[in-house]
């Protein structure tokens, strides 16, 4: 049986928070367990260097993700684990998409825009470039689908748009990618506005903090009176109520919105009870990961085995596209 390729890849941005577990993660894991797909995932190191970023704990980031992933579950025997940057066929494979890109379509883009308000002093062609490297991630591999988050969903777009144009352009047979939907594909952040991000302080939670820290991170959480007409459907409360059944279940949920047009919520309670699910449903994953730090010649080796087949089946791509484009 010919199975089904997938692609996905989180940034170096040092250890995993929430957001990435259930906005990516899950799906990532519910792929691999499907006989029907073959699994390739990646941490994004030169989707990194997008933003502005530390060259000294770079090395260290990459690693702390690599663990996290090990952690959470993602299994070498069943998925392909590998570092962006040690399979250089994606950005070669990216300048080629490049031709049938235009400037106008990357310029409008909402992720652009909006990553330009969180840092205007980055303006740089390589944030411009991460949609046509992300393809070139996704294409490479001839993926069929990508566990991320809705967030996402732009470049996905951009994706099925080079997919389309090398098909008719140059008789290429890329697939036209989807994006595998998660339970929680959208997080909010902590801090009540937009989603958990770890540019943002005080907004996520993460993969490896103890029960202590989780509730002083909840702790920050804000929240109002706990009672009213209405149970609010966006700002701090709605988000922990988007916690509540993520982690508690939909049962406790509708508990706690009952409560809150009648006796009222006691958001202690709420925050301990919350603070407990999740570190319950983290302490295997913390478990798994220590086993991991204690053999780091293990995961290097599982990183050049992933990096080796990746390269293997990026390069027969590329070197498809190129005889495709006239070049060879």
């Amino acid at each position: 049986m010919n199975k089904k390729r997938v692609l996905s890849g989180i940034r170096a941005s040092g250890r995993l928070h929430l957001g990435n577990y259930l906005g990516a993660v899950k799906g990532m894991l519910a792929l691999q367990e499907n006989p029907e797909y073959e699994t390739f995932y990646m941490v994004a190191d030169l989707h990194t260097l997008t933003t502005p970023y530390d060259p000294k704990t770079l090395k260290n980031d990459v690693r702390e993700v690599v663990l996290d992933y090990l952690a959470v579950g993602l299994d070498p025997e069943k998925s392909t684990l590998f570092i962006q940057s040690q399979v250089p066929e994606h950005v070669e494979l990216a300048y080629l998409f490049s031709t049938t890109t235009s400037l106008a379509k990357l310029l409008h883009l909402p992720t652009y825009k909006e990553t330009l308000k969180l840092h205007p002093q980055h303006s740089t062609v390589a944030l411009l470039y991460y949609p046509i490297l992300m393809a070139a991630d996704i294409l490479a591999y001839k993926a069929q689908s990508v566990p991320t988050g809705i967030d996402q969903e732009p470049h996905i777009e951009i994706t099925r748009e080079i997919a389309r144009k090398m098909n008719s352009q140059h008789g290429t047979d890329f697939p036209e990618p989807q994006r595998f939907v998660t339970e929680g594909e959208y997080v909010p952040a902590l801090t009540g506005e937009g989603k958990m991000s770890k540019s943002i302080e005080g907004s996520y939670i993460n993969l490896t903090d103890d029960l202590e820290t989780i509730k002083r991170r909840l702790a920050g959480a804000p929240t109002d009176s706990g009672k009213g007409e209405n149970v609010p459907e966006k700002g701090g409360v709605a988000n922990l109520l988007i916690f509540v059944e993520l982690f508690q279940g939909r049962k406790i949920r509708q508990e706690y919105e009952k409560a809150y047009t009648g006796s009222g919520i006691r958001y202690s309670e709420l925050k301990e009870g919350l603070a407990k699910a999740i570190f319950e449903e983290l302490k295997p994953v913390q478990e798994r990961r220590k086993r991991f730090e204690q053999d780091p010649e293990l995961v290097e080796k599982i990183l050049s085995k992933g990096a080796e087949k990746a390269r293997n089946v990026a390069r027969e791509t590329l070197d498809e596209t190129k005889k495709a484009m006239g070049l060879v």
